[in-house]
């Protein structure tokens, strides 16, 4: 099987505090964070002896919070890196940690899908960042929540990153007709596929590739269809994906969130990111 695996452990914190999140309002215990070590460092193993079972695996770490303040998830990524049935490791970080690790991947199959955050940092130090994964030839894509305090930060962002370098931007849904026609043509400047993350899709009953070859997977191997269905459909360690693997209509009434909407196959996505879809990086013909 060709799989997409999604893993988040137990971590729940952020060394960021933006306002709109969640999670940079919780400090992790000593505990937890031993917890998350050791569900990191057994997805690891488990991932690893998947191109015996026939397997090839792309794998994204979506943790509540930064992972890569924290050594344990460096680690994986260059581990996972250079395994030969691996065809990709991506990360959801805020790119705040130094990157010198960056030097040990195997850049063909790893990815990054930073967040830009206008106040938690300055503009030249997260370019700065970027560059250093520019330069080594890793792929990453850079992207921002679309609120309106950040619209100044989002258009000079734009103009400093390399032309090739994709910035995608999150519509805000938290209010109702949020955007004004003048602020949807300025998204569009800065992410020509603006549109596609501004809408709702109807899901309910539609297909969709979660619980067939994409998986959620949670802290210690829990599974669910989708990040935003709360069924949990087996455990990875004991179940292994064949046993997982099952045509799922979706159960909720829509979708409106990237790793979700991402895997319908109804939409043709593939035409916008070909196989770039776990970091979100259009074609450039797209």
């Amino acid at each position: 099987m060709n799989a997409t695996v999604y893993f988040r452990g137990s971590l729940s914190s952020c060394n960021y505090d933006c306002p709109y999140c969640p999670f940079s309002k919780t400090k992790d215990s000593s505990a937890t964070l031993a917890a998350d070590r050791q569900q990191v460092r057994t997805f690891v193993d488990w991932a690893s002896r998947q191109g015996a079972e026939g397997h090839r695996l792309e794998i994204f770490f979506n943790p509540y919070g930064e992972g890569l303040v924290h050594r344990w998830y460096r680690e994986a990524m260059v581990e996972l890196s250079h395994m030969e049935h691996i065809d990709k490791v991506a990360i959801q970080t805020n790119l705040s940690v130094k990157l010198d690790w960056t030097s040990e991947l195997e850049p063909s199959r790893a990815a990054f899908w930073a967040t830009y955050h206008p106040g938690q940092t300055g503009e030249e130090a997260f370019v700065r960042q970027c560059l250093t994964l520019y330069r080594r030839g890793v792929p990453f894509s850079v992207g921002s929540v679309g609120v309106k305090s950040a619209f100044d930060a989002l258009a000079s962002m734009r103009r400093t990153l390399p032309v090739d370098v994709y910035m995608w931007v999150n519509a805000f849904k938290d209010k109702r007709d949020y955007y004004s026609d003048a602020d949807l043509d300025f998204l569009r400047g800065i992410d020509p596929h603006f549109g596609l993350n501004a809408a709702d899709y109807d899901s309910r009953g539609r297909e969709c590739r979660t619980g067939y070859d994409v998986f959620y997977v949670q802290g210690a191997g829990t599974v669910k269809r989708c990040y935003k269905d709360r069924s949990v459909i087996g455990h990875l360690y004991r179940d292994g994906l064949d046993g997982l693997s099952k045509a799922r209509a979706c159960r909720m009434n829509d979708c409106d969130c990237y790793i979700g909407y991402i895997h319908m196959p109804e939409l043709g996505l593939e035409r916008v990111y070909g196989n770039r879809k776990l970091e979100r990086i259009a074609s450039s013909n797209a």
